[in-house]
Formats: C-alpha cells, sequence, structure tokens
C-alpha cells in the first residue's frame, strides 16, 4: 500500500485555524476533538485517497475533487490525488456555500 503526504493548501490551513478558533471560543475539549478528526480524515485519505465522496466533483466538473467528512463535525476536507501526495484545497464547514466557494478555484495554484 502506498501512503501518499497530504498536503494541505494555504486557503486549507486558514480554514482550519478559523474552525479551530471557533470551537476554542466555546469548549476547548472540542477544538482538540476537531484537530484529532482531521488528523484521522488525513490519515485516511493518504491511504485511500478514493474513499471520499465525489460529489463536489461531479457538481463543479472538477475531475477528481472528492470531498471526506470530518465525522461528527460539520466539516468536510476536499481533495484532489495527485501522483506523489494528497492536494487538501479545503476544509470548509458544509453549511457553507461550497459550490460557490470552490467554482473560482485555480487548480494549479497554492
Amino acid at each position: 500500500m502506498t501512503i501518499k503526504p497530504v498536503i494541505p493548501r494555504t486557503m486549507a490551513v486558514s480554514d482550519v485555524e478559523h474552525a479551530i478558533d471557533r470551537y476554542l471560543g466555546e469548549q476547548t475539549v472540542a477544538a482538540f476533538d476537531l484537530v484529532d478528526a482531521l488528523q484521522a480524515a488525513y490519515r485516511l485519505i493518504a491511504e485511500h485517497p478514493g474513499i471520499g465522496s465525489p460529489r463536489y466533483g461531479f457538481e463543479l466538473d472538477i475531475p477528481g475533487l472528492r470531498g471526506r467528512a470530518l465525522g461528527r463535525f460539520p466539516y468536510v476536507v476536499l481533495y484532489l490525488e495527485r501522483a506523489d501526495h494528497i492536494d487538501v484545497l479545503r476544509v470548509l464547514h458544509q453549511r457553507r456555500d461550497i459550490p460557490e466557494l470552490l467554482r473560482d478555484l485555480d487548480q494549479d495554484q497554492d
């Protein structure tokens, strides 16, 4: 089994920081649990890149785009499998307008 490194883009890192800040303001334990859920999702995606849902890829006509929900948290990791890594584009709250936030995404830029 090949395990690919998971590399979050700048916007994905910013998304995660915003989510953690939100939980830190409410309940510190939840913020740590969110980090654990994100790390588990990254491990799973690294080992099984095809496990994510292709829904947004089909909807936005972005070949290979997949999304993996973070279990009990209302966030989804949006990523593309590349030849040598997993390219995490965004980590977004599921109630946000995900198609709109991804519509203008430049897949070749960080």
